[in-house]
């Protein structure tokens, strides 16, 4: 989702495959035997790291500046994201996978992580690095989306006001919209 909300938002046509993972098709697995969701091809290039695909789509036009905000700081959030709270989010979305684990302690975890540290961010600004949209609210969202839907009435229960607001923005945003159309599944 991050992927292709970065190519929308940088005016970059692609032709999308929706790709069935469970039949993986072999001109897939020639471009990227990693086997994994998303893969671009462009430029003789091949990427198959969402951030790695929003970054290339942001080299070739970043209208807004997204790229524009404090590197160390984004990469932070980014960081952390895409590493401890991935984990979490997992581990909270699939209980069954990780019988050993206390959904509390997950749960916890993951505010403590994440979204304490978001709604201090959003307390005093409209995004996570300002008052404008960034790399890094692109980049987090569908994590906090995936979150959010794990157990809805528990995340509203959630005293994180600013953290509910800033998700409805991205759910609501014609960017966000834009990139949701299902698409047939694409056979070799």
């Amino acid at each position: 989702m991050r992927a292709r909300m970065a190519l929308k938002y940088a005016g970059i046509q692609v032709e999308h495959r929706e790709i069935e993972l469970r039949n993986k098709p072999h001109s897939m697995l020639i471009a990227s035997p990693k086997g994994t969701v998303p893969v671009l091809c462009a430029d003789g290039l091949v990427l198959d790291q969402s951030l790695d695909i929003m970054r290339w789509a942001l080299d070739k036009s970043d209208p807004d500046g997204w790229r524009e905000v404090d590197k160390g700081v984004s990469q932070a959030w980014i960081e952390k994201n895409d590493g401890q709270f991935k984990v979490l989010l997992d581990q909270y979305k699939y209980p069954n996978r990780f019988p050993d684990l206390s959904q509390g302690d997950v749960l916890n975890s993951a505010i403590e992580l994440m979204l304490k540290p978001m709604e201090a961010a959003l307390q005093s600004s409209k995004y996570l690095m300002g008052n404008k949209m960034s790399l890094v609210d692109i980049a987090i969202f569908p994590f906090i989306r995936q979150f959010a839907a794990v157990n809805p009435e528990q995340f509203d229960a959630l005293p994180f006001s600013s953290v509910k607001t800033w998700l409805n923005q991205q759910l609501e945003s014609d960017l966000f919209n834009s990139v949701m159309d299902k698409h047939p599944t694409w056979l070799d």
